[in-house]
């Protein structure tokens, strides 16, 4: 009996042309072969289980075959090739950085490189996990990973990138290996499934393809778990039980119900899906993933991206076909955002359980269900007492006497109307639905903006002296805090020039400079505001040097000594004679 050996080592692929999803490596690396181009040191990264070391091993015994075929695949046959498939080559070293990350451990790498290889052209080096060697072992490599013996030829895999030095970085030809995509996964999974004797459905094959994430690694190991549970007959119920997977079913039904409106049925299938054991906050992604594909669905142009079999591709297109696009479009909203703020909530179930009755309310909104709108108006006007079936008792207006449509619209003034017209445009209806907070910001910035141009409308107040003497004890008053500044701008009464323009006076442009930069904004607000003159604009003069006081214009200790001097000479004599200091 031939000892069990599971599928990913097994159908591990051999050549280039076994290599699933990764054409552009394995075209560039067999177009390096054929040229004879080949670089001293390369660098595989990307997520655990796309091929990295497999690529690794067959680049290694494709450039040391002996016998190349014309589509650059090793032979298989010749003396390198056994010898690496029996795992006795001398030509091909792997190694393990994971466990053999020490200083000590490259350097016994190091003294085999010096060793030439016994059969074929190159001594390869794979080293796995390369980011897991030590710093000092990183410093160790890098003279001879730059400057290798001419046979030798190293090839480093990691799944993390970000952790390799940047100075290895730059030493090799980095690949970027991408995750398996779902349909490659599947079919892989079938070929293998079929050499196996193993009956499986397609919807099986995605479940397995989708909890995989990219990797084929998992995939296959999850199909050797469903062979060893099920044997070779294998249902997709098994398959959904075995690996603890949510059956789509139960989202199919939940948006059933919020079409329908009944937010009840649906927190009692939420309640069922917990439980189970299944986690809350994959079941509100799995919710978010189908409105996805359903909104993928109304669209011709999108179905590829609908990556499952006939029959569950069958159910998604018929279910798209009852929902509306804005309905989707809410309902993938509240569920991502449900999902985002889960592990927020203090009470995560009963957030998840106002997600799912907030999408039940959807289809209640006119604009989302697609009906029409006059519907409502109409059964305001006859007063049906469909026409508002959520009024709440605190909603109900004072009795009043009965009258007739016609009469009640005849007693309705225009001012009344337009009151009436306010209000339902800022308050949300139970028909039309809750209203967002980034509604209700647009619609107080559309406000803000009406107001503005309605002020912009108004015909500017003209100017005089008279006002501005009225207004200007405000502005010194908005500025008491810096009494300073307000000495500086009352030193000389402002004046109205060019009709528009206030003037103020100081006595140097330093102070000019300060006040425009620093107070500037302040000041011209307040004067258009006071003037009612949005033209209004303040200006700064600087005080001609001849009106200015001598004595004002000295502020350093030097500026005031040499201003004594000139008034008085003995001043120089007392200061040379006591040597006093001018500071």
């Amino acid at each position: 009996m031939n000892p069990f050996v599971v599928s990913a080592r097994k159908y591990r692929p051999q050549q280039f042309k076994d290599v699933v999803d990764q054409d552009n490596i394995v075209a560039t690396l067999k177009n390096a072969i054929q040229r004879k181009q080949l670089a001293h040191a390369y660098l595989f990264c990307g997520p655990r289980g796309v091929g990295k070391t497999t690529c690794a091993r067959i680049f290694a015994k494709t450039i040391n075959c002996l016998d190349l075929s014309p589509d650059t695949e090793a032979c298989g046959v010749c003396e390198s090739c056994l010898s690496f498939a029996e795992g006795r080559s001398y030509s091909i070293h792997e190694l393990d950085a994971a466990s053999n990350n020490s200083v000590e451990d490259i350097r016994e790498l190091i003294d085999k490189v010096r060793i030439p290889p016994q059969i074929g052209k190159h001594s390869v080096y794979i080293i796995d996990e390369v980011h897991m060697l030590s710093q000092s072992a990183f410093n160790a490599f890098l003279k001879t990973l730059e400057e290798p013996p001419s046979y030798a030829l190293f090839i480093l895999a990691t799944t993390e990138k970000h952790k390799v030095l940047p100075t290895v970085l730059s030493r090799c030809q980095v690949f970027d290996f991408n995750r398996i995509s779902i349909k490659a996964m599947i079919s892989m999974l079938a070929d293998v499934a079929n050499k196996e004797g193993v009956s499986i459905g397609q919807d099986s094959l995605y479940v397995m393809a989708q909890k995989a994430d990219g990797a084929l690694r998992d995939a296959l190991t999850l199909l050797d778990q469903c062979i060893a549970i099920s044997g070779k007959e294998i249902t997709y119920e098994q398959v959904i039980s075995n690996l603890n997977v949510l059956d789509r079913e139960y989202y199919f039904k939940l948006t059933d119900m919020a079409l329908e409106g009944k937010f009840d049925a649906m927190l009692l299938l939420l309640d069922e899906v917990l439980s189970r054991g299944f986690n809350a906050l994959h079941f509100i992604g799995g919710l978010a993933s189908h409105f996805r594909d359903l909104l993928v669905c109304k669209q011709p142009g999108s179905l590829p991206l609908l990556e499952y079999g006939e029959e569950t591709a069958q159910k998604y297109i018929k279910q798209a076909e009852a929902c509306t696009p804005t309905f989707l479009f809410h309902a993938l909203h509240i569920a991502t955002q449900a999902e985002a703020a889960y592990k927020e909530s203090n009470f995560p179930r009963l957030h998840l359980e106002m997600a799912l009755v907030r999408i039940s309310r959807l289809m209640e909104n006119p604009q989302v269900s697609g009906k029409a709108a006059t519907a409502t108006a109409t059964a305001t006007a006859t007063g049906t007492a469909e026409a508002a079936p959520s009024k709440t008792p605190e909603k109900v207006a004072p009795a009043a006497p009965q009258t007739t449509p016609e009469a009640s619209d005849a007693v309705q003034t225009p001012a009344v109307a337009e009151a009436e017209a306010k209000a339902s445009a800022s308050s949300p209806t139970p028909e039309q639905g809750p209203i967002s907070i980034k509604e209700r910001m647009h619609q107080s910035q559309m406000a803000k903006t009406k107001k503005t141009a309605e002020e912009d409308v108004q015909e500017d107040v003209e100017i005089t002296q008279e006002r501005l003497n009225e207004v200007l004890p405000g502005l010194f008053t908005l500025f008491e805090k810096q009494p300073h500044l307000v000495a500086t701008l009352s030193r000389c009464t402002p004046e109205l020039v060019d009709k528009t323009k206030i003037q103020f006076v100081v006595i140097n442009k330093l102070q000019k400079s300060w006040i425009e930069e620093h107070q500037g904004r302040a000041i011209n607000t307040y004067l258009r505001e006071a003037l009612k003159n949005k033209k209004a604009q303040m200006v700064i003069a600087v005080e001609e040097a001849n009106n200015t006081n001598e004595r004002n214009a000295c502020y350093m200790p030097e500026d005031k000594m040499k201003f004594l001097v000139e008034k008085h000479p003995q001043v120089a004599a007392l200061r040379k004679d006591l040597n006093l200091d001018i500071s």
